[in-house]
């Protein structure tokens, strides 16, 4: 295996992508092209070759994704036990089912995330092979053609399985069958669109998360909403003083919290996930175009079909040419086209988002103003009723306390006789003397 490298790379230790072992790139790389070989002897021949199991460069298993999710989620969870008695162990424990189902979900999403991180790991270190080495000669013509397969059947097994390897693997085999640099250049642009869209569809669940872990947040909000109106109705059946509502709007207030944190919890997780769901798939079309920029600069310059059955043997090159030119052109005009069609779609889905956020925001503003609104009402009511009962019991105090006093004043003006007789055995010793 052959790795390729840059001159001011030289000298430095790093670890081969095939292996796995630790490497040290030369100081004097190779400069000049290696002189080339004889390529009479014969390749395998295409018969004997049966290409290898594709792997899905793009689509993570969800399942696995969902086992390390839930190690996320008990990382996530652990963390809140850890400070238990801060805010983060009440957002995360006290407040309900919710909030339970956002970090399941987000956790889901960064399991799937950190299965695409190592898929373009592996992208990126199979980029580093030299896949069509100089050694096999500098044009590749139908006579060796398939030299430059066989080398890539002897990859590593582990780097062979990739997106720039089986192209150029299905270039170099479509080559050999047709030896028509037309149809080289057609198969490999319809496969940068078809690895495009596989990469853009890999995306698909991880976005979903992102829309659904706000949708949740709404959803605790209502149900908070709904326990604080349930626990304020309650307060006001039983009020008697005004010591029992101040201890009863306990239950009030943590529906309350329960509505906001949800939400605050619901767009934090949303944010969290949104950040590298992005810069993975920039890193990944990033990653796709330089694959496409390897293949329409190094291996179709490359390719000599002048003795092939395909291209004209004595006619003229540059027709042949021109015909690839456009249809390169055409190739770049379709992707433009589909390029603009994506983005006005992606707009359309940016836009209803904003909406339905829009929307979602005011029916909470809304609710939370009435709610507060009949909160206020109703315990200026129970204040009105409970100062009226108390200057009521005030009054008839005040009234009876005037009749006491009339009645004490009645008795004072008159003399009253009070006689006691004896009772037992103290009458009898009195009633002797």
């Amino acid at each position: 295996m052959s790795l390729t490298a840059q001159q001011e790379h030289a000298g430095r230790h790093v670890r081969c992508p095939g292996c796995g072992e630790r490497i040290t790139i030369p100081l004097l790389l190779q400069t000049k092209p290696s002189p080339k070989i004889d390529v009479t002897p014969k390749s395998s021949g295409a018969s004997t070759r049966g290409g290898w199991v594709e792997t899905d460069p793009a689509n993570p298993n969800i399942w696995i994704g969902l086992g390390l999710g839930l190690g996320v989620m008990a990382v996530i969870l652990l963390i809140g036990l850890i400070l238990r008695g801060t805010y983060v162990y009440t957002i995360l424990f006290e407040r309900g089912w919710v909030n339970f189902a956002e970090t399941f979900v987000l956790s889901w999403g960064l399991g799937i995330l950190i299965l695409k991180f190592q898929k373009l790991a592996h992208q990126r270190n199979a980029l580093l092979l030299d896949v069509l080495p100089e050694r096999l000669g500098r044009e590749i013509t139908p006579e060796n053609v398939g030299l430059f397969i066989d080398h890539v059947y002897k990859l590593p097994v582990r780097l062979r399985d990739s997106l720039m390897t089986n192209r150029i693997r299905k270039a170099l085999e479509l080559f050999e069958a047709r030896a028509n640099n037309a149809e080289v250049a057609h198969m490999m642009s319809t496969q940068s669109e078809i690895d495009s869209v596989r990469i853009a569809g890999s995306y698909s669940l991880v976005k979903v998360f992102i829309w659904a872990i706000p949708i949740l947040g709404f959803i605790g909000t209502v149900l908070g909403l709904s326990e604080a109106i349930g626990n304020f109705q309650g307060v006001m059946g039983g009020v008697k003083d005004i010591d029992s509502l101040m201890n009863s709007l306990g239950g009030v207030t943590s529906g309350l919290g329960t509505s906001f944190d949800t939400t605050l919890l619901g767009l934090i997780y949303s944010m969290i996930l949104s950040f590298p769901q992005s810069s993975l798939q920039k890193a990944e079309e990033d990653t796709l175009n330089n694959i496409d920029a390897y293949c329409n600069e190094t291996l179709l310059p490359r390719l000599n079909d002048s003795n092939g059955n395909g291209a004209p043997r004595n006619g003229d090159l540059g027709d042949a040419m021109d015909r690839l030119v456009n249809k390169l052109i055409a190739a770049q005009k379709q992707y433009l086209a589909d390029l603009n069609t994506t983005s006005v779609l992606v707009r359309e889905q940016v836009e209803n988002l904003e909406q339905r956020a829009k929307a979602q925001t005011d029916l909470v503003q809304e609710a939370f103003l009435k709610t507060m609104t009949g909160l206020q009402q109703s315990t200026t009511q129970a204040l009105e009723a409970n100062v009226a009962a108390v200057t009521s019991h005030i009054a008839a105090l005040e009234q009876a306390i005037s009749t006491l006093n009339a009645v004490l004043q009645a008795v004072g003006e008159k003399q009253v006789q009070v006689s006691v007789r004896p009772r037992g055995w103290l009458r009898r010793t009195f009633s002797r003397r």
